[in-house]
């Protein structure tokens, strides 16, 4: 028999109240992961009555077992671990063990606790350690607290490995916090793929093998993408996205992939990142072997980004709700070509040998230092560079399906006009006239469609204007304040007389100017939305330019900002929806005035200018704000792609858009004569 103290270091009594009270699944997830450090390959963990008080918790490993000396040296040593990362175990695992602090919290569960081991290195003994905390509380000082380790010799070997008994919990367990253990068990050593490790924990509670099933039952072939990115040892990162197929769609190297500056290397350790995305519709599933339902489901309880640090999983990334990547809230800014938490299942794993990334005490995560920034930006930004690229093939999509649909419809007209001449003669007037009224019939339809797709375009340059003078207006009530403005100046007058100009005839100026500023947004939202502007007319261009700057004047004033009209001699016009114009020009507006609040420029200029050619009407915006920068010049027109913190990226995709239906076309320069961007439209028109 061997005597053993509880040995406390000084942390341990600094963090005492803060980890002796554990959750289910982080109580046990810590006597797990010791049964992974004595290099054990199966773990069970079984529950018994733990729905109320006075429960046990048995968790039995068939690992290396441990030595009386172990366990007085370093198992009872709490606060403290010989365990280093450094040095693998016999199976090359890295260490998972840290200060033993969550490994006390745990045994703090129960009103006692038992240790049964049998070491690997002394096949023929065994040894049993119990810890009563009801005793441990009575004594004054550790060192009155005497624990006895019995050693006992058996003629027949027992099993190697360790087995903790947690008696008489103090609390009960219900089925939501079992259930989370359950996830946390099977995510424990990534059951995404074959363990490296050979770990596999288990919980033994038949009720919850509905999770165990679901984990075993993967469907990551029918996923539509798979986006495989890694870092290497030198910090450079690489990537490709496949289709369900395996077919390579995109590559890219550490210069496509990194956003930063001169495109440093990652300052991580070497790092696997993989995602599959799901196309949950019924056309993508029509050519799959399973369900969306399955798929639902699956992803539901498993969905996300999960987090390995060699070769263990570290909550609570990927947890239901944690949404570590803002994976989510990247897709509602930019939904098109974007996973989503509910969409996407991955994982990143780290091969952390020198424990560059640092968990927390308490073992919620890592210490937020510059490896683990640097492995999120990693991580985000491969996402971004897939949602790009994805994002550019449905573009070229789309500018393909708009390019080629006149020609089918033309194509498709005279085969149908060539099967009414051959029709015979007696019948031929009927058929073409229930053509023509057909082909009337889809006319009237398009027309609805094209005022359909207008309307949605206004809604969104609306959202666009509100957003960019949301911070100015604040949803203040104009007409109250007017009110209460003018009877501060009827007040004052009365009050202080002459005095008045010297004292408040300014700052009451001043307010005016900045509600006058402020009225624009509901004056342009309301303008904007007017639906007779979404019908064909005669457009006069320039009086609308005119109208347009009349609108935003008073703003644009109240930013200090000048706008140069320099508009050609004439009077071009087209027949096209004001709408349409007025969506261009707002957004072209939104675009400068948003190029200045990022450059910092004090004296703000927008210039205006248009030329005339024969029978097409140039348009060019420009300004002395930042220019393009920071993004390449072809992806500004994608939907989502923007480099302001909370911009929209969907203005500069209406113009584009707007301008191709009118048959026009547009470019963009960097930096023009006045210092900023210069955005460049050409239309057909009429007449001048």
């Amino acid at each position: 028999m061997t005597a053993a103290h509880l040995r406390f270091s000084t942390e341990i009594v600094r963090r005492l109240g803060e980890e002796l009270n554990p959750t289910l699944d982080k109580g046990v997830l810590e006597l797990v992961k010791n049964a992974y450090d004595a290099d054990a390959t199966t773990c069970s963990v079984e529950l018994q009555r733990t729905d109320q008080p006075g429960g046990s918790i048995i968790v039995k490993d068939n690992g290396d077992g441990m030595t009386a000396e172990q366990i007085a040296d370093g198992w009872l040593v709490l606060g403290h671990s010989s365990k280093t990362s450094s040095e693998p175990t016999q199976l090359g695992r890295v260490p998972a063990g840290s200060k033993g602090l969550g490994r006390l919290a745990a045994l703090r569960m129960g009103g006692t606790a038992l240790l049964h081991t049998t070491p690997r290195c002394q096949a023929g003994s065994s040894h049993q350690l119990l810890i009563d905390w009801g005793e441990f509380d009575k004594a004054q000082i550790v060192d009155d607290f005497v624990l006895d380790i019995e050693t006992a010799s058996s003629p027949e070997p027992p099993a190697i490995g360790t087995e903790v008994v947690i008696s008489n919990l103090h609390a009960g367990f219900g089925r939501v916090p079992v259930r989370r253990l359950a996830r946390e068990l099977v995510m424990l050593a990534d059951p995404f793929a074959d363990s490296p490790t050979g770990f596999k924990p288990q919980l033994l509670a038949p009720e919850y093998e509905d999770l165990e099933l679901l984990v075993r039952n993967r469907y990551f072939n029918d996923a539509e993408f798979h986006l495989h990115a890694n870092i290497l040892d030198d910090g450079c990162a690489k990537a490709t996205v496949s289709d369900w197929r395996g077919a390579v769609l995109y590559e890219a190297e550490h210069g496509q992939l990194a956003r930063a500056k001169g495109h440093p290397p990652y300052r991580c350790p070497p790092t696997m990142f993989d995602l599959w995305v799901f196309i949950l519709n019924q056309d993508t599933f029509s050519t799959r072997r399973s369900t969306i339902r399955d798929v639902r489901e699956w992803l539901a309880e498993f969905g996300g980004v999960h987090l390995y640090h060699n070769d263990l999983r570290v909550t609570p990334y990927g947890n239901p709700g944690d949404d570590w990547l803002a994976m989510n809230l990247r897709r509602a800014q930019s939904p098109e070509e974007r996973p989503s938490t509910n969409t996407s299942i991955g994982r990143i794993t780290v091969f952390d040998r020198d424990d560059i990334l640092v968990q927390k005490t308490d073992r919620s995560g890592f210490i937020e230092n510059e490896a683990f920034t640097q492995l999120r930006t990693f991580a985000t930004d491969s996402l971004d560079w897939m949602a790009n690229r994805r994002l550019r093939d449905a573009e070229a999509r789309r500018s393909q399906a708009r390019a080629t649909a006149p020609k089918r419809r033309s194509t498709a007209k005279r085969r149908v006009e060539d099967a009414i001449a051959a029709a015979p003669e007696d019948g031929r007037e009927a058929i073409r006239q229930a053509f023509d009224s057909y082909e009337s019939s889809r006319d009237r339809e398009v027309s609805v469609l094209q005022r359909e797709v207008q309307l949605y375009r206004t809604l969104s340059t609306a959202g666009i204007t509100a957003a960019t003078f949301a911070h100015e207006s604040n949803a203040n009530p104009f007409k109250a304040i007017s009110r209460s403005l003018s009877a501060i100046e009827r007040r004052a007058r009365e009050h202080v007389g002459d005095e008045y100009d010297e004292l408040f005839k300014r700052p009451i100026e001043g307010i005016r100017r900045i509600m006058g500023g402020l009225s624009v947004l509901s004056t342009a939202t309301l303008n904007l939305l007017d639906h007779e502007k979404r019908r064909p007319e005669r457009i006069d261009l320039h009086d609308l330019i005119n109208s347009v700057l009349e609108t935003y004047g008073p703003f644009l004033a109240g930013r200090d900002i000048k706008v140069v009209s320099k508009l050609a001699p004439g009077n071009p016009f087209l027949r096209a929806q004001r709408a349409a114009i007025e969506s261009i020009l707002t957004n072209l507006l939104n675009n400068s005035m948003t190029a200045f609040e990022d450059a910092g420029v004090k004296q703000r200029v927008i210039e205006i200018a248009t030329e005339i050619n024969q029978d097409h009407w140039l348009l060019s915006v420009s300004d002395n704000g930042s220019g393009i920068r920071g993004i390449s010049k072809s992806d500004i027109w994608l939907p989502g792609r923007t480099t302001r913190k909370h911009g929209t990226g969907l203005g500069l995709t209406i113009v584009r858009d707007a301008t191709k239906d009118l048959g026009g076309s547009i470019r963009a320069t960097e930096t023009g004569e006045l210092g900023g961007a210069v955005i460049a439209i050409e239309l057909p028109i009429i007449g001048a």
